[in-house]
């Protein structure tokens, strides 16, 4: 099993060593692979059949542990294209089931490596929130875990290929390179600290920050919506449809908000929809804790 993210709390690239980074904003909704071994098999079948990739990384792990086939099926409640981390949740789900058929318990840093050939990644395969670099695939940092948070998410529709979007380089200036930096300094602390106002100034932030090479429409009104029902701020999932509303708490709390916001949004092309933040009680078991690449700074 794997976790999606609703976008992300930050991305951007950091003026040491122009580096392409995100910070993860993990959330309830899940990918769940079972794999049964074949050994009769030469190869991997998988359900449904389009999960090509989860395909590939279940035939390269098995190859790499002298083994052959199997069956491999994929549940799951995240939407593809919307920029929820549906592929790298499908991926590392995969990992993990295949190495627990297999007798193995993958730590994160295995499934990076099988992942980094295939694709950039959400740093999915850790828990909490991280920082992460999405293009090499690869832990920078491990920020914690905040407390609930309801996200309704604006998807102003279509699909967006995430590998492509990932790959293709974004150009920024020197002066956008170290505001990210402040940026993540101030989000790390703010994580830490519990401070969720200046995670959610840091989140809009970078969505405003994004939208002047990627213009979202509403924008602008989703941006008033939420001062209107005193959100937190905006959370953007960078390479996909999704833009949301963040609210301290669950959502039981917040049933007026969220029909305005639903209300609102009606006059917009799209649909609405509610996600959960990830907190520790959601951790999944015996799953081995983060180690960070990059101190702290």
């Amino acid at each position: 099993m794997a976790h999606g993210t609703f976008g992300e709390l930050l991305q951007g690239v950091l003026p040491d060593g122009d580096l392409d980074f995100l910070v993860t904003f993990p959330i309830t909704h899940t990918s769940v692979a079972r794999f049964e071994a074949d050994p009769t098999r030469p190869d991997v079948v998988v359900r449904p059949p389009h999960k090509i990739k989860s395909r590939l990384l279940a035939e390269r792990i098995l190859r790499t542990h002298g083994r052959t086939g199997g069956a491999l099926t994929i549940t799951t409640t995240l939407p593809e294209g919307k920029g929820l981390a549906s592929s790298s949740a499908d991926l590392v789900a995969t990992a993990r089931a295949v190495g627990e058929a297999m007798g193995l318990r993958l730590l994160e840093q295995d499934i990076e490596s099988y992942l980094r050939d295939i694709e950039p990644t959400d740093g999915v395969m850790y828990p909490g929130i991280v920082a992460f670099y999405h293009r090499e695939v690869r832990l920078r940092e491990h920020l914690g875990y905040l407390p609930p948070l309801t996200v309704v998410g604006h998807d102003s529709g279509g699909m967006v290929n995430t590998v492509v979007f990932n790959r293709s380089k974004k150009p920024r200036s020197d002066g956008d390179k170290r505001e990210y930096q402040l940026l993540l300094d101030r989000l790390a602390a703010a994580i830490r600290a519990g401070d969720l106002a200046t995670v959610g100034a840091v989140a809009t932030r970078s969505a405003e920050m994004n939208a002047t090479q990627s213009p979202r429409r509403h924008f602008g009104d989703l941006l008033r919506i939420c001062r209107d029902v005193g959100g937190l701020g905006l959370v953007l999932a960078h390479s996909g449809t999704n833009l949301g509303i963040l609210l301290p708490g669950d959502a039981t709390e917040h049933a007026d908000e969220i029909n305005h916001i639903r209300s609102a949004c009606a006059a917009f092309p799209g649909t609405v929809s509610v996600y959960r933040s990830l907190g520790p009680q959601d951790r999944r078991s015996g799953q081995p804790r983060a180690t960070a690449d990059h101190p702290g700074t």
